[in-house]
């Protein structure tokens, strides 16, 4: 493990209020990369938690990744506004912690990923994933000494996340799906391109763009996204990828197992993962223009969580897949918020 850097500093927004300003607490940064079983590469986590916590536990602890395409923190941990959700969790007590999965923001970039896309097939298929993700927990749960923690996937992640649970449920307190995935009916939004599957695909400002409106109503497009938002998301998202960003005009590349497994299970009428093997109370959560995950995803894959105590389906109103980062992000915030901390109540 080697450590990157720390930073302290206070979460603003002009959501809170001025007297809700003095009552926000300092909240205190790390980043390190984390080994993996696999030599050379490591993954990249980022915590953010009070300043003055001193005790951990497992309903106050939480682990969030990413989906098929974009890294964790130019979501997650985004100012916008003065504020992300990673800072909006961490200000009510919890122990925040973020992942990229290999191939993906700074975490270690698989060597196909220096080649010519078409030289080698699909990398970081769901196993692999999968296996970072264990290596994340288990990095994080013997650095606080705690047994559990909550897990919180967005699109991909939520396979990633749900499988993991189905192995390691000992592990995992609950489960939050934002987005979530199940057998498709529609196409994807998130193609390999033309020709045979390569190693990854490049990703391009305005094709994020085209896939993030997708399925808005016309007379919502110009309200949907404060201005300013998606160029942060864009700038951010997009320096995370060194070699990409000197392309023209400028990509992001992420790997293409995400696109193989979706062809195997989900396009194929297969299920990735056992939803009757969750034992662990889960949430399901999406917005209603999503078009990458529709809603008859989490209405198919609710009534099969049929061991998840306290199971949960929330749907939000105007927004898309990234409602995370729109004019109704706060509504996503605070539904997943209800759903933690009724574990630090219990």
């Amino acid at each position: 493990m080697k450590q990157l850097g720390m930073a302290m500093g206070f979460v603003l927004s002009a959501i809170f209020g001025t007297s809700a300003l003095a009552q926000t607490p300092q909240l205190v940064t790390e980043e390190m990369m984390v080994k993996t079983g696999d030599p050379g590469i490591e993954i990249y986590v980022r915590n953010k938690r009070p300043a003055n916590m001193s005790s951990f536990r497992p309903e106050q602890t939480v682990l969030y990744v990413h989906g098929a395409t974009y890294p964790s923190e130019t979501a997650f941990d985004l100012k916008l506004d003065g504020l992300s959700w990673m800072e909006y969790m961490a200000s009510r007590g919890y122990d925040v912690w973020l992942l990229d999965l290999r191939g993906y923001g700074k975490s270690t970039r698989p060597p196909e990923m220096s080649d010519k896309a078409e030289a080698n097939g699909p990398i970081v298929r769901g196993e692999t994933a999968v296996k970072d993700i264990g290596s994340a927990v288990d990095f994080i749960l013997q650095k606080r000494n705690i047994p559990r923690l909550n897990l919180l996937g967005w699109s991909w992640g939520t396979t990633l996340m749900a499988t993991y649970t189905t192995q390691n449920a000992n592990k995992v307190e609950r489960l939050v799906l934002y987005a979530p995935a199940w057998i498709r009916q529609t196409p994807s939004l998130v193609q390999g391109g033309p020709g045979k599957l390569g190693a990854y695909r490049m990703v391009t400002r305005e094709q994020a763009r085209e896939r993030w409106y997708t399925g808005v109503p016309d007379d919502k497009k110009a309200s949907l996204i404060p201005a300013g938002w998606f160029d942060a998301w864009a700038d951010a998202t997009f320096a995370t990828d060194p070699v990409g960003a000197q392309m023209s005009p400028p990509v992001v590349r992420a790997p293409n197992g995400v696109i193989q497994d979706s062809a195997d299970f989900f396009g194929a009428g297969k299920p990735y993962y056992d939803p009757a093997k969750i034992t662990v109370p889960t949430l399901l959560i999406h917005a209603e223009w999503d078009r990458d995950t529709p809603p008859y995803m989490a209405q198919g894959l609710f009534p099969l969580l049929v061991n998840s105590p306290g199971k949960r389906y929330v749907a939000l109103a105007e927004g898309t897949h990234s409602i995370i980062m729109e004019r109704n992000r706060l509504k996503l915030f605070e539904a997943v918020q209800a759903f933690l901390d009724e574990a630090k109540r219990s």
